[in-house]
């Protein structure tokens, strides 16, 4: 009977961790601690808001379900828990981009433009722009994206090392750079992107944007270390400001 009941609390307490991590991840946006000083103009400040209000709305949504899976998790025999269990791991790992995912969507490519300029150098993206467009796309519906082959998460750094763009811990190289995205509604997405200014953006920096027809993409997973240290030390800094 005690061997029954603690395989009982090991398996319950694992699923209350697993949830505490995913509440976590949809509550923490992708930004490197060293940029908190706010120096964003009114369009950043703007989609950040627009953006914080969703992962809000997100996060009260993950909660209720979450509560009603404890509440179910407790009412079954052990041989149900586990099945749950199971479950609920498989569906914690895709909504948290940790295993590959295909479906409708669009893949976006980010292509120099040559002018006829003959000492034109070579286009260059900035982290900051890049990270621009990917806020862009999730105002404009995204659900899941990656940029070549890096898998974009909540936690996941875009950030300018050396002269390079890197996501999450790996270089993505120099233009040109493919984005797979899905969404729930990729005709709208398209006709929210091309008409927003992000173009002009990258037009200034001789980058144009190429959006196909919707399609079945497939995004690979995201296979780094997940380190929620960083995250902790975040929440006393922000908790110490205040």
């Amino acid at each position: 009977m005690k061997s029954r009941l603690s395989r009982q609390t090991i398996l319950f307490s694992f699923v209350c961790l697993l949830i505490g991590f995913l509440v976590s991840t949809l509550f923490h946006t992708h930004q490197d601690p060293e940029s908190s000083r706010d120096t964003r103009d009114t369009w950043e400040v703007r989609t950040a808001l627009l953006e914080e209000q969703e992962i809000q709305q997100k996060l009260y949504k993950e909660i209720a379900e979450e509560e009603q899976v404890l509440n179910e998790y407790q009412s079954q025999s052990e041989h149900q828990q586990v099945v749950l269990l199971k479950e609920t791991i498989a569906q914690l790992q895709e909504e948290a981009g940790l295993t590959e995912q295909a479906g409708l969507g669009v893949e976006i490519t980010l292509e120099p433009m040559f002018l006829d300029e003959d000492e034109q150098s070579y286009p260059k993206l900035t982290a900051e722009l890049l990270q621009h467009l990917i806020n862009q796309l999730n105002a404009a519906g995204a659900t899941d994206m990656a940029v070549q082959d890096q898998r974009i998460i909540n936690l996941s750094p875009v950030r300018d090392v050396n002269g390079s763009i890197y996501i999450n811990n790996g270089s993505i190289g120099d233009l040109p750079y493919t984005l797979r995205v899905l969404a729930e509604d990729s005709e709208q997405l398209i006709r929210q992107i091309e008409s927003d200014e992000v173009n002009d953006y990258f037009a200034l920096e001789n980058v144009a944007i190429h959006i196909t027809e919707p399609q079945r993409v497939t995004l690979p997973s995201y296979d780094d270390p997940i380190d929620l240290t960083g995250i902790h030390t975040m929440d006393q800094e922000e908790a110490e400001e205040e």
